[in-house]
């Protein structure tokens, strides 16, 4: 099953020590892409996240967007500046020596100076988190590939149409194709006996060229090309792997014979058949841009 390149999917995970939520939004990329929108303290768990996502996909463009809050108790401490306590009693202990009064110091008075108290949080070791985390991408991944084949089962089913459409047109140039031969080569016949009356024409070297001229109007190779392509179009589709590239190279060798056909028909009905082919097969290469 194909599956579209646009789709979005979110995850969460919660124990008593994180609580993770993810969003994935994925578009049109030719190769895979993935941008990260999450604290620096996971920035060390890039690199398993990008392993994680390449299982599940293989194109497109990711924005990657990480919610994390650790719930565990961090380690806290006061720091007393000794120092700066000592400079602050002999300070205040002049002060109160030069203006006579006789106030004593409270450890209260010296805590309530800047910088006497710091407050030190350790922080936690987050390697614990990683396995948190990836359960919370992986949810996510799964959801985005769920909408993503769900999306790419409706384009499957418009390709699949449209390659339909494409085997009628083909089949009514098919049908043209003698008509056309055998016109070409009756106008050629009668141009040619207008000539044949002169005496210095080679008529053997006439009737040679006639045959030549007339096998060039012949297009029968790329019709058979052409179905041949069709039903290797409904095969390839039906691959459980992505299949976007080798559909979008298929589509410009359909396009290829479809222009050999155009450049070969000498008949306005074959070719009105023949640009609505082109702008079918042009509907099929804009729908395969989405898929991956």
């Amino acid at each position: 099953m194909i599956k579209s390149m646009t789709g979005f999917g979110a995850g969460d995970y919660e124990d008593e020590c994180f609580k993770v939520h993810v969003e994935i939004k994925t578009v049109n990329q030719r190769y895979l892409e993935n941008s990260f929108h999450m604290h620096y303290t996971l920035g060390a768990f890039e690199g398993d996240i990008a392993k994680k996502i390449k299982e599940y996909i293989s194109r497109g463009k990711l924005d990657i967007n990480i919610s994390f809050n650790d719930l565990r108790e961090k380690k806290t401490s006061i720091i007393v500046d000794k120092g700066l306590v000592e400079a602050y009693s002999q300070a205040l202990t002049s002060i109160n020596e030069q203006l006579g009064l006789n106030r004593p110091l409270s450890a209260m008075d010296i805590a309530k100076f800047p910088d006497v108290l710091c407050v030190d949080e350790t922080a936690n070791d987050m390697e614990p988190a990683k396995a948190a985390v990836l359960s919370a991408v992986e949810a996510a991944l799964r959801n985005l590939v769920k909408m993503r084949e769900n999306e790419g089962h409706n384009i499957q089913v418009d390709l699949l149409k449209r390659i339909d459409i494409l085997e009628g047109y083909v089949s009514q140039l098919e049908k043209l194709a003698p008509d056309i031969v055998a016109g070409y080569r009756q106008r050629l016949v009668d141009l040619v006996e207008q000539y044949l009356a002169r005496e210095d024409i080679d008529e053997n070297r006439i009737i040679q060229e006639t045959a030549l001229f007339a096998d060039k109007v012949n297009y029968t190779e790329e019709v058979v090309r052409l179905h041949s392509h069709f039903n290797q179009f409904r095969e390839i589709i039906k691959l459980d792997e992505p299949v976007g590239r080798k559909i979008d190279f298929l589509i410009q060798e359909m396009n290829r014979e479809i222009n050999t056909v155009a450049s070969k028909a000498n008949s306005v009905g074959a070719a009105q058949i023949a640009v609505d082919v082109k702008c079918e097969i042009e509907k099929i290469r804009e729908q395969i841009q989405n898929i991956e």
